[in-house]
């Protein structure tokens, strides 16, 4: 019980994973109280150096972690295009891109990539989504403006750098999934999909436990442990 609860008090880090390192990736530091970093970073090297500073007790990235069932490789163009996570964001009706389309191909080889780095350094790496998470939180999408979005974040409790100055809608993806990691800790969080394939780590939506607009959600996460058309906030970048 004193591990889990040590380990329910380390800070998360939330990385808003570019596809290329040559685009800035957000990223937030979040404590147990709510207080947060933020900042940008770009290589692989740093990437690993903000994970190794921060001694997080989880890492939650915003980029595919995982290759559906049945795919040997990101480029098998034989095999399937979503995994179950990927078909449970489909069935409520959450837009995203899938891990197949395009340059989503290089997202997901950084992602998987770093991943598998981290977890050979000891850190616990979840994949997370912050426009999925933003909309099962009740707060606006950065594409419906920065400004709006931050509020939605200052309501969850949220404050450090997010009070003290503007954030880049990279940033502040960053600060949702280590929100979303915090939650997760608490025994607070919804993992979707299939563990043996790779799951995806969102937040309790609102209302109802388990009620998405109807919908039910997949199952709490535990302390131990055809995509619409419009805007989607996933990107390839």
């Amino acid at each position: 019980m004193a591990a889990v609860t040590q380990r329910a008090r380390g800070p998360v880090l939330g990385l808003d994973l570019a596809g290329s390192p040559r685009r800035p990736t957000g990223w937030c530091v979040l404590g147990a109280r709510g207080a947060l970093r933020v900042g940008v970073a770009f290589s692989d090297a740093e990437l690993t150096r903000r994970v190794t500073a921060a001694r997080p007790a989880l890492v939650v990235v915003d980029a595919p972690l995982s290759l559906p069932l049945g795919r040997r490789t990101i480029d098998d163009r034989g095999g399937p295009h979503l995994r179950a996570c990927d078909r449970e964001l489909l069935r409520l009706g959450i837009r995203f891109f899938p891990l197949t389309l395009g340059p989503m191909r290089m997202l997901t080889s950084r992602g998987m990539r770093l991943a598998a780095d981290w977890r050979s350094l000891g850190f616990e790496v979840v994949e997370g989504y912050p426009g999925a998470s933003q909309d099962l939180a009740g707060i606006p999408r950065k594409g419906g403006g920065l400004g709006p979005l931050r509020r939605g974040l200052l309501r969850l409790g949220l404050r450090g750098d997010l009070s003290h100055r503007g954030l880049t809608g990279d940033e502040l993806d960053a600060v949702t999934i280590a929100w979303v990691g915090r939650e997760h800790l608490a025994g607070r969080g919804w993992l979707l999909g299939d563990a043996d394939e790779g799951q995806m780590l969102l937040p309790r939506p609102l209302g109802r436990a388990g009620d998405f607009h109807g919908r039910r959600i997949g199952r709490p996460s535990a302390r131990e442990s055809r995509p619409r058309a419009g805007r989607r906030d996933r990107r390839p970048t």
